[in-house]
């Protein structure tokens, strides 16, 4: 009767050792058990998500600190050396109320087109697998440059922006001019200081999709600058609540 001899589920090496064989990749940013050539976009676009979460803290937390200062030094008097007793020196500020409204109608729709540009992306990254199918085609789809149209939008915003502080100039109310009024250049200055960023960011996406980048490395750039724009659109509406019911 003949013998048969188990295969061994061990390689030699150069020098005849035994080596184990490989069962793919760890939890490092690659696909497990496709060896180290897939990325784990997965992964990335949680560790990207995370970042954002971490890197808006901070921000939140100044808003929050410009908004007890706010609310403090609002009710605060002032001594009067001429007649020897505590006034209030705040003075109310006429915020221009139509260029505001516009310009938050302008961001609101900014971040409409910016999450329809995620879903866009989310998809065509679904997508990406089927169409590296030989024979295989899903026809050409027509593409809505959502990305652009935020972007135009988020200058838009910024704009109208300059057109309120030119409107609070004109009307007296300066940066240096008085408390009250410093506080909304200060805190309108620093939102739209960081809408900036955001603007940047979706440049970059922009960037990214000329350069022909993997679909999957636009989908991160694209989520992650489209949540950032949903915390600066909740960030005005914020500043908005805190001017009506403390400017006055």
């Amino acid at each position: 009767m003949s013998r048969v001899t188990p295969v061994s589920t061990r390689f030699s090496g150069h020098n005849g050792a035994s080596v184990p064989p490989r069962t793919g990749g760890g939890d490092d940013g690659r696909e497990r058990g496709s060896g180290d050539s897939m990325p784990n976009y997965g992964e990335r676009l949680r560790r990207a998500r995370m970042g954002l979460a971490v890197a808006m803290t901070p921000i939140i937390v100044l808003f929050i600190s410009f908004t007890t200062v706010y609310l403090i030094r609002r009710g605060i008097p002032s001594l009067d050396p001429n007649h020897a007793s505590y006034i209030r020196t705040w003075d109310p500020v006429r915020l221009p109320w139509t260029l505001l409204m516009v310009n938050t109608v302008v961001l609101l729709i900014s971040s409409i087109t910016i999450d329809l540009a995620r879903r866009e992306i989310t998809r065509e990254a679904a997508l990406a697998p089927v169409r590296s199918i030989p024979g295989v085609s899903l026809g050409d789809e027509r593409r809505f440059p959502w990305l652009t149209l935020t972007t135009f939008l988020g200058l838009l915003f910024l704009t109208g922006q300059l057109f309120v502080w030119s409107k609070l100039s004109a009307e007296g109310f300066h940066l240096i001019g008085g408390t009250s009024s410093s506080f909304v250049y200060i805190l309108t200055a620093m939102h739209g200081l960081h809408l900036a960023g955001g603007v940047l960011a979706l440049l970059f996406a922009s960037a990214a999709a000329v350069l022909h980048r993997p679909v999957e490395t636009r989908r991160i750039i694209v989520d992650v600058a489209s949540w950032y724009w949903h915390c600066m659109t909740g960030l005005w509406i914020y500043i908005l609540i805190l001017f009506t019911f403390a400017a006055q």
